[in-house]
């Protein structure tokens, strides 16, 4: 038997997103959908811890299949908590090494925000707008994850990460997920999200 996910706890109250997001949608959004991951994933170790122990056959492509997509709507959600902060509380945009690497890849910080705000307006279905970081060309990479587990890049480190999933903002924005984005910008914490790409450079 091994260990287990555990829910994380956010590093703010539920009230002080507001008001871009309001202490209901992210309430409902940690408690019920996280937890919802984080239950999905420990429920399918126990299957697997199970039918080890029991010596039974599983049908192990759907299995890893449902697991790949608890594990990453779980991972994706703690990095989503972390990179988030209170308006006013964090710098407004990156500064040092990270701002050196967007600027020289995208040209100014605004030409990023512009291409990572698209990406997360089109990014198909439910799923996710990420930056992340390519060690073989050290260029810091825009990617679009479906649902949880499609579309990303093997090994990239992601260092920011948005939930597009409706589930997300639809209690405050309806249907205008571009508001949502919008408003993103709002509370993004630049200070752990530097503090991420310093990490992997070390």
């Amino acid at each position: 038997m091994g260990n287990f996910y555990t829910l994380p706890k956010l590093p703010y109250g539920y009230n002080s997103l507001e008001p871009h997001i309001s202490q209901v949608q992210l309430q409902i959004h940690h408690e019920k959908h996280h937890q919802a991951y984080v239950s999905g994933a420990n429920a399918i170790f126990e299957r697997l811890d199970k039918a080890r122990a029991d010596g039974t056959d599983l049908d192990v492509k759907a299995i890893l299949k449902e697991l790949s997509f608890h594990i990453g709507g779980h991972l994706l959600h703690t990095l989503f908590w972390g990179n988030l902060a209170p308006a006013g509380k964090a710098s407004p945009r990156p500064s040092g090494i990270l701002a050196t690497a967007i600027d020289k890849e995208f040209g100014s910080f605004e030409r990023f925000k512009k291409e990572f705000s698209q990406a997360a307006v089109s990014v198909e279905g439910s799923g996710w707008a990420a930056l992340s970081f390519c060690m073989l060309t050290n260029r810091p990479l825009i990617m679009q994850i479906e649902k949880h587990n499609v579309n990303i890049y093997p090994m990239f480190r992601i260092l920011l990460v948005l939930d597009l999933w409706e589930h997300a903002y639809y209690l405050d924005y309806k249907n205008l997920r571009a508001k949502f984005v919008e408003a993103f910008w709002n509370i993004v914490n630049w200070d752990e999200v530097g503090r991420r790409f310093e990490e992997m450079l070390h």
